[in-house]
């Protein structure tokens, strides 16, 4: 590999690099204001999950970017919320959740056509409703969107919300692989929903083909989450917006910054367009740790990103690129959240064999767990065999200005949202929230 040297460069770099075009209504779909606030209600209520303990909102809150602050999360089975979360020795979690939770930001946007990290999601016009997913012929249609579709997975992970195998009826159901139809897992907490008077309400007030709290179906249930985070964390109001609409210019040391992303260290290849993300995905030597991702049978802990979903080698170890939008807000970073740091993260990113040699666990945030996490590390010849980009090293006047640019991804607007987080959800359960709110 050849080694690129980049010192400090003059903003006026900045005007001659191609920039993305600015964001517009036309790249978001029109959303339904009272399907969001319904939505709004069932994103922070624990009644979707096993236990009724854990909501959508326990790994993705706002007060951490939409993420939980962790490099890996406990959902079934932690106490507390964000850095403060912890494990229950009441109800002691089986692992960490194998990947770094991901943020929100618009990723209903149109253009967002595969999620999750590995991109085990995506629109296919081939498949039943228009989606592949590993559900593959049991999955059924009636999702509105790819991020509705996206909804399904958390609630039948027992990592994630739905439980240990034999604490409750939905885990319990998930572990006999009665996911769809009466008695499913996905029946089950639709039940859970239609019987509680106020949501029956909303749902009858909100679709047309509901007519009774009979007719509530899981898709139902996803469709107003997903409006709701389209509602809630469309996201183009950053300094940066302002400068692809013309309107503002960045200040030093931001554009001199913006300058070396579009320029030399070649940051806008991949994090490219409007959403800084190329929609692809690339091996970039991130350090495996946590429990990786596997079958509940495997032993190891390994994590083969896309590999998993091809079956293709080219594909190992390569993970989807993140949208940088909110970037700042974001951590801890990569798919196995191994820094906590941003300006470690980007550090690493820019020369990722030789801080994968280097890496240190004490990068990550990760509560306490007697677990071995570092299992992991067995992989990283393989990981950084699969590296096939060329290192440039940043002087720190130059990684500076690149972080400064990356504070201008930041919309002011997303700390706070649209509709916020509710006083109370109809089942009555706690809403999840840090002291500030």
């Amino acid at each position: 590999m050849r080694l690129i040297i980049i010192f400090s460069v003059m903003a006026s770099g900045a005007a001659a690099q191609d920039l993305p075009r600015a964001l517009s209504d036309a790249d978001f779909h029109p959303v339904n204001r009272l399907e969001a606030e319904l939505g709004q209600l069932l994103f922070y209520d624990p009644i979707l999950s096993g236990n009724r303990d854990v909501s959508c909102a326990t790994c993705h809150h706002p007060a951490f970017g939409t993420s939980d602050g962790l490099s890996l999360g406990l959902g079934d089975g932690g106490t507390g919320l964000g850095p403060d979360r912890v494990a229950d020795p009441a109800n002691m979690p089986e692992q960490r959740i194998p990947r770094n939770s991901p943020a929100l930001f618009n990723l209903g946007a149109r253009e967002f056509t595969v999620l999750f990290h590995d991109g085990r999601i995506e629109v296919d016009a081939n498949r039943p409703g228009g989606l592949r997913t590993p559900l593959a012929d049991d999955m059924v249609t009636g999702f509105a969107s790819l991020l509705s579709a996206q909804t399904m997975f958390p609630v039948l992970s027992g990592d994630e919300m739905a439980g240990h195998y034999s604490e409750n009826d939905v885990s319990q159901a998930v572990r006999r692989g009665m996911i769809t139809g009466q008695g499913g897992a996905w029946d089950i907490i639709s039940r859970r929903v239609a019987d509680i008077p106020a949501y029956a309400d909303r749902f009858i007030a909100v679709y047309d083909h509901i007519d009774d709290s009979a007719q509530i179906g899981f898709t139902d249930i996803s469709n107003a989450v997903a409006a709701f985070m389209e509602l809630e964390w469309r996201s183009d109001n950053a300094p940066f917006d302002a400068v692809l609409r013309g309107a503002a210019d960045l200040p030093e040391p931001a554009a001199t910054g913006m300058a070396l992303f579009y320029g030399d260290a070649g940051c806008g290849t991949c994090h490219a367009g409007p959403f800084l993300t190329d929609h692809r995905f690339h091996a970039m030597g991130v350090p495996q740790i946590g429990p990786g991702k596997g079958e509940r049978f495997e032993s190891h802990a390994s994590d083969l990103g896309r590999f998993r979903v091809t079956g293709d080698a080219a594909d190992m170890f390569a993970f989807r690129t993140p949208s940088l939008r909110n970037i700042a807000l974001t951590g801890p970073y990569g798919h196995s959240g191994a820094y906590a740091d941003l300006r470690d993260f980007v550090t690493a990113h820019l020369d990722p064999v030789a801080a994968l040699d280097s890496y240190d666990l004490d990068q990550a945030l990760l509560p306490a767990l007697p677990v071995d996490d570092t299992r992991g590390f067995a992989d990283s010849a393989g990981i950084a065999a699969a590296v096939a980009v060329d290192p440039v090293l940043l002087d720190d006047g130059a990684l500076d200005a690149l972080l400064a640019f990356l504070d201008t991804l930041t919309d002011p607007q997303v700390k706070t949202g649209v509709l916020g987080i509710p006083d109370s959800v109809p089942s009555g359960l706690s809403v999840a929230r840090v002291p500030q709110d």
